[in-house]
């Protein structure tokens, strides 16, 4: 599968240009975005992930004010490092949320079972791109029909709460005040 979307952010001005190539040994993903977060933000994520679309490693760079930062999640078994140090306070958590994309919501779409009202709980390592802090979270999604999932955050921003409308591969078509793809269709 070879894919390229496009992402508007709603909330604020910005944009996202994504392209996704999965094989049958491994899914890369790579992702630009701009927007006016933080008085103007420019974030390049890379993404590798297995057969079976978990996250093995995240790479992110940050452009912003003036000076660049980048930022390495890595997943060894059960355990996730930080730029090369382990983390022991993000142990057994499931995949990164980076904030500014929807992408990383594809990732427990996937497992999400396909019945209305099906419903998975996960742990996140939670990404603020406008910082880069790292942190533990917890999320909920609910199948609301084939093309539809409700995203719950249970942890650090508690209560917020989206619809999103998403493709056959779980990428999100619409993101509840948030994100619209742009020439959905592709």
């Amino acid at each position: 599968m070879q894919r390229t979307v496009f992402w508007r952010r709603l909330d604020l001005e910005g944009l996202e240009h994504l392209q996704v190539s999965a094989s049958a040994s491994s899914v890369q993903v790579q992702g630009n975005l701009l927007c006016l977060e933080a008085d103007g933000i420019r974030v390049e994520h890379f993404w590798h992930l297995s057969p079976d679309w978990r996250t093995l490693r995240l790479a992110i760079r940050r452009w912003m004010q003036g000076r660049q930062d980048a930022l390495i999640l890595e997943r060894t078994g059960t355990t996730w490092r930080v730029n090369g140090a382990h983390r022991a306070d993000l142990d057994g958590l499931e995949e990164p949320d980076l904030s500014l994309t929807p992408f990383c919501n594809t990732l427990p779409i996937r497992r999400t079972g396909v019945k209305p009202g099906d419903t998975l709980e996960l742990d996140v390592a939670y990404v603020d791109g406008a910082t880069l802090e790292v942190s533990r979270s917890r999320q909920k999604y609910i199948r609301l029909d084939r093309n539809r999932v409700r995203y719950i955050d249970l942890g650090l921003l508690a209560g917020f709460e989206a619809d999103l409308t998403i493709d056959r591969e779980g990428l999100v078509v619409t993101y509840d005040g948030l994100f619209e793809r742009l020439f959905p269709g592709g």
